[in-house]
């Protein structure tokens, strides 16, 4: 039965960060007395950090030979059921590819076979992660627009991330995802349901039997990966947690406005005092919902990231473990059988070498990973550090401003004191 195609109208919530000009409120005369030039105000250091991220930036975009974007979401309704389907655009250099520019239609489940595809076929690589599965907890409606807006730009960073990869990004399922019209039939060409129970069970059973020795880098890793999700998932939980109260302050803030502006009409001579501080209340409420929704849509996205990052690193980890588990066992048959001796040592031969391909493969992809991690996160910090920035400007230049226009004026203060 076919669908009905409906475009998935929402509005964009993309934060305009550019400003006319930067609020002097911290260009006081603070010069120094050894006569060194001006320390720079928190703006011009954002900056500056800003500009080396452009920077680096442009050099990547440089070398880089494949470019993904995934865009205009459409909803699809069924009989059964309804999903968003995403317009993925390609455009490449490489000549694996026939054509230098593909447009494809994926939705969500797609982008599932691709990761798991690519997990398949590379258990000790780190594939990045793909958005939850479920709506995330506080989701009224599974396809408003933020959700959608959500899962697009996590789409996004997920196709890009593995084409930025120099592995990954030659895989065949990589190239297929990328151009070919209908997935079905190349979905069904997959390791059958009897092989992946296979796989599972011996996974199974060598993490119940557990390792002999763990290498100790690997070993190391493995604290580094405990450590850094519990980091990771604490910092998630405080900034959502942030979220929420500035919401309940900024509720507050809008109650408070009014009761200003209504007390001013019972108050003749306190009456302008009052409506200006309304005023401020109010534009003050205003800046700070602009700076929820910053965090909302830039800190907490990127930490969620990694929170889920730092799961897809645990399943390496164990993948690389059961490896060297089923390794061990069978290493320990080759040495208590009497019988079938050539044909347990190939295979013992084979998984030696399977062993040393998945250390060096993780070991490889491990830096590359923290790489990225921490620029990705850096990105993050800087992005909220500068809207921190701009938003106290903003608020104390409301506050400044209203003091200001509460100062008596000199010819008035004067009259005042000579009638005393």
């Amino acid at each position: 039965m076919s669908g009905q195609t409906v475009p998935a109208d929402f509005s964009g919530h993309m934060l305009d960060l550019d400003e006319d000009e930067d609020l002097e409120v911290f260009s006081k005369n603070t010069s120094l007395a050894d006569g060194g030039s001006m320390p720079n105000s928190p703006s011009s250091m954002v900056n500056q950090y800003t500009l080396q991220e452009e920077e680096e930036e442009e050099q990547d975009a440089n070398t880089k030979d494949i470019f993904i974007t995934v865009d205009n979401p459409e909803s699809h309704v069924t009989a059964i059921e309804t999903f968003i389907m995403y317009r993925v655009v390609t455009k490449t250099t490489r000549g694996e590819f026939d054509s230098s520019e593909y447009e494809v239609r994926r939705r969500y489940q797609d982008f599932l076979w691709l990761r798991s595809r690519l997990e398949e076929n590379h258990p000790t690589l780190i594939v990045h992660p793909l958005p939850e599965k479920f709506v995330m907890k506080g989701m009224v409606e599974r396809f408003n627009d933020d959700f959608i807006e959500t899962r697009r730009r996590a789409l996004h960073r997920f196709l890009n991330k593995i084409s930025e990869h120099p592995i990954l990004s030659f895989s065949q399922h990589f190239k297929v995802f990328l151009t070919a019209q209908e997935l079905q039939s190349h979905k069904k060409q997959g390791p059958g349901f009897l092989s992946r129970m296979g796989d599972t069970v011996r996974a199974v059973a060598n993490s119940v039997r557990g390792l002999r020795s763990r290498p100790e880098e690997f070993t190391q890793m493995q604290e580094y990966v405990e450590d850094f999700s519990n980091k990771i998932c604490s910092v998630d939980k405080v900034t959502q947690r942030i979220i929420k109260e500035q919401r309940e302050y900024v509720d507050e803030l809008k109650q408070c406005s009014p009761t200003y502006t209504q007390w001013s009409g019972s108050e003749e001579e306190l009456a302008e005092p009052l409506k200006g501080v309304a005023g401020c209340v109010e534009q003050c409420s205003k800046e700070t919902e602009e700076q929820i929704h910053h965090l909302s849509e830039v800190l907490v996205p990127a930490l969620h990231e990694y929170v889920l990052c730092a799961e897809t690193l645990k399943a390496v980890m164990r993948r690389r473990d059961n490896i060297q588990a089923e390794f061990e066992a069978k290493s320990e048959a080759l040495a208590s059988r009497k019988v079938d001796q050539e044909a347990l040592q190939d295979e013992v031969d084979a998984l030696a070498d399977r062993v040393e391909q998945a250390n060096n493969a993780l070991k490889g992809d491990w830096s590359r990973w923290q790489t990225s991690m921490r620029t990705d996160l850096k990105s993050a910090f800087l992005s909220t550090a500068e809207k921190n920035v701009l938003y106290y400007e903003k608020c104390l230049a409301v506050w400044e401003s209203f003091l200001l226009s509460q100062r008596a004026e000199p010819s008035k203060q004067k009259d005042g004191d000579d009638a005393s």
